[in-house]
């Protein structure tokens, strides 16, 4: 199991869109960490997420088309997701 960053399509929607990142090489990355303490840590506590099994990361793939998959990398504070303010 992979806890992996997302954005919820709808407000309690079982469906997400998960946060793609481009490298500095322009290849498209997909974050995963592997505990949920590590993705608070490294994105904010204010990052929405989703648990996958690993065996689910080729069917995202297909859907996503990402290139490369990155453990437990820190964003940093300037590009987390902030509270929106309504």
């Amino acid at each position: 199991m992979v806890y992996v960053p997302c954005a919820p399509l709808e407000v309690d929607a079982e469906q997400f869109s998960v946060d793609l990142r481009q490298t500095r090489d322009g290849r498209i990355a997909l974050l995963v960490y592997s505990a949920l303490d590590r993705l608070i840590a490294c994105c904010g506590e204010q990052q929405a997420w989703a648990v996958l099994a690993t065996a689910e990361l080729d069917q995202l793939q297909q859907r996503t088309d990402f290139q490369l998959v990155l453990l437990d990398v820190e964003i940093p504070d300037e590009f987390r997701r902030k509270q929106e303010v309504a």
